[in-house]
């Protein structure tokens, strides 16, 4: 569609000038005429409901074609009067009409009347339009500087964002160009009334002559002959070039509005019934001085139209102006009434509060992925961990240092971390690893040592080994390790109750045994808490639920039932603990494991007496152990009796609270397991 655009305005542009050069009949010439005036109409239509001038911004363009093909007309129609005294029944019927009688006053009466036209246009239209393009493209001009600051002040203060600010600019250089074209192309419409002008005198003049001497026509008949050719001529022409000056006037006129001419000026022009009511007072003072009783009659029928509109305008104001008190009148009187508090109580699950700095990083318009970021966090969460933690709301504290952010679950704070907007951060591989320029700081998600950095230092780093992270990452990756510590805070009977009908929809024998018969929904819902509290993926829930349905006949302790559904996992802990068929285990001496299941008293849970001296032992060789693996390819876990092992994973969760407590039971029998160290005291 657009190619044929293209190529349409190209053959439209060549035939024009061909219209120069050859001669065209009269049907054609009268079909190009009332193009001509509808075009001209189009135009003047649509500046009229343009709301602003770069709407039209092509109009310069189409202001000098138009100029163009109207000059051509006026050369064909010259051609076609002085060679055979006739061009076409438009011309003819313009001159006719004008002129009407065929005599004398008519002439006189139609080249007033022309040359009233041409005065109107070229005087005052073309003149106006042309000096209000010329100080709007000085102004235009002169505003730019202004006005990109403007920009460069939105967008720095975050009002806008890249793309908004790209395009402002591209708007003002638009507007410029408009302005400075429009300076130009008033200039063609100008030309052009002088051009009119000139042709009238030839066509007059020549056309009376050649009638004399080479048609044989009386002086009488060769006056009238030309006079009502060239008047209907220049008036078929002269018509559509006042159209497009007014069009010219309206758009260079034309603010930057909401609405469009018709609009803006019915709502200013009406907007003050008062002073149409004083229009009509003096309508009426003049209806009575007139003493003819015609003229008394049209400004008393008009003094009553503007009282009519001036009492219909009033109403409607008083009647908006009553709406507008109604409603501050309501909300003042809601303001004073006792306030709905039960939405505040309300407490968000997760929320991340961020300062003014980081704000960027939650804007898409600003290239900030962060949403992206936790969207796709929580569908790892979902996958690894068989969780869906509720929407994650991203708020700005102004309370915050502005390159701060706090995170909280259920209102209360369980991680921080400061970032520097503009860095990356690289993380040391090791205590040996060579030094970069960066400022000293601390991973917020593992309280390691680390340094911010430039991007221009970021290769460099990444080639001594350094781990380098963007800040949108580093925030993701605590909010992650905030998610996985207290994933089982972020259970809630609700989430299982969604899960158990889930289940239901593709298990629903296995939900039917257990569910109310045998467990809870908040007895289900602590089985899973112990497993996420170890980090244990619950997603396998149709396992869980097999199992729980299986022992939770003998028993309703949930520590216990917990027990056994770890047991029925044993694959998933091999798979997640073990590398290549071999796992490696620090192992409890069997003189301690004796003494902790001697302490273990069996009560609503599993709880054990042993000496504060004894776990503070124990605590310095789990440690010791522990220390022995840093640094190896492989994480060691810890492996004891199915007895002890709850009890004993309480103690090591205070002091190592990523050291994963496994039982014998819990992992498949063709594992080799790899003894790294010995718990001893």
């Amino acid at each position: 569609m657009r190619r044929s655009v293209d190529l349409l305005i190209v053959v439209a542009i060549v035939g024009v000038v061909l219209m120069i050069v050859v001669p065209i009949p009269h049907l054609l010439l009268d079909f190009l005429l009332t193009i001509n005036i509808g075009l001209a109409l189009a135009v003047l239509m649509i500046t009229m409901y343009t709301k602003e001038p770069l709407q039209f911004s092509t109009f310069p363009v189409l202001l000098l074609i138009t100029t163009v093909f109207r000059l051509a007309l006026n050369i064909s129609a010259t051609r076609l009067v002085l060679s055979e005294a006739y061009a076409g029944e438009v011309i003819e019927t313009f001159g006719s009409f004008v002129v009407g009688t065929k005599d004398l006053s008519g002439l006189v009466v139609g080249v007033v009347i022309f040359a009233i036209i041409i005065v109107i246009q070229f005087v005052v239209i073309t003149s106006g339009a042309q000096r209000v393009a010329e100080v709007a493209a000085r102004f235009t001009l002169d505003a730019m500087p202004g006005k990109q600051m403007a920009i460069d002040a939105d967008l720095n203060a975050g009002l806008i964002n890249d793309d908004e600010a790209r395009q402002r600019r591209r708007d003002i250089e638009k507007e410029a160009d408009f302005y400075g074209a429009m300076d130009g192309a008033s200039k063609f419409v100008r030309g052009d009334a002088i051009a009119a002008i000139v042709i009238v005198i030839v066509n007059i003049v020549a056309g009376f002559f050649i009638g004399i001497a080479f048609k044989g026509m009386e002086v009488g008949e060769a006056a009238m002959r030309y006079t009502i050719l060239t008047i209907g001529e220049g008036l078929v022409t002269q018509i559509p070039a006042l159209l497009l000056s007014v069009g010219t006037g309206i758009i260079v006129t034309r603010a930057a509005s909401e609405a469009n001419l018709g609009q803006d000026f019915a709502g200013q022009m009406l907007s003050q019934p008062r002073a149409i009511g004083l229009v009509g007072i003096v309508l009426m003072i003049l209806a009575i001085v007139f003493p003819i009783w015609l003229v008394k009659i049209l400004f008393f029928m008009l003094a009553v139209v503007s009282w009519l509109v001036a009492y219909t305008i009033g109403l409607s104001t008083k009647q908006a102006e009553t709406a507008i008190k109604d409603k501050v009148d309501k909300e003042e009187k809601a303001q004073r009434e006792p306030e709905n508090v039960m939405p505040l109580i309300q407490v968000d699950t997760m929320e991340l509060e961020i300062g003014f700095a980081l704000i960027p990083l939650v804007d898409p318009g600003q290239g900030g992925d962060l949403l992206d970021r936790v969207t796709m966090l929580r569908k790892q969460t979902a996958l690894e961990m068989g969780l869906v933690i509720p929407p994650i709301r991203i708020r700005d504290n102004m309370q915050l240092a502005s390159n701060e952010y706090v995170i909280k679950i259920k209102g209360a704070e369980v991680g921080k971390g400061r970032v520097e907007t503009g860095y990356y951060l690289a993380m040391k591989p090791g205590s040996d690893a060579a030094d970069i320029t960066g400022i000293e700081t601390r991973d917020p998600a593992f309280n390691l040592p680390a340094k911010w950095i430039k991007e221009e230092e970021k290769r460099n780093a990444e080639l001594k080994g350094y781990t380098v992270v963007d800040v949108p990452s580093v925030i993701s990756t605590q909010l992650s390790e905030v998610i996985k510590a207290n994933s089982d805070d972020l259970l809630t009977r609700q989430d299982v109750h969604k899960l158990v009908d889930m289940v239901r929809k593709t298990n629903a024998a296995v939900v039917d045994e257990l569910i109310p018969a045998q467990l809870s929904i908040g007895e289900l819902q602590k089985v899973l808490q112990n497993l996420l509290r170890e980090k244990v993926s619950i997603r396998d829930l149709v396992t869980i639920f097999e199992t729980l349905a299986d022992y939770a006949k003998t028993t309703k302790d949930t520590d216990v039932l917990t027990e056994f559904v770890r047991q029925s996992m044993a694959r998933s802990f091999t798979n997640k603990y073990a590398k290549n068929g071999i796992m490696h285990a620090i192992t409890i001496e069997p003189e301690l494991e004796q003494k902790i299941a001697e302490s273990i008293r069996q009560t609503e849970r599993m709880m054990g007496g042993l000496p504060p001296q004894l776990i503070q032992q124990m605590y310095n060789s789990i440690i010791t152990e522990y220390r022995k693996s840093a640094g190896k390819d492989f994480e060691p876990v810890v492996l004891c009796s199915p007895l002890i092992r709850n009890y004993f994973r309480r103690i090591v969760e205070k002091i190592l609270p990523n050291l994963a407590v496994l039982s014998y039971n819990e992992i498949l029998p063709k594992i080799e397991v790899r003894s790294v160290g010995v718990v001893k005291i």
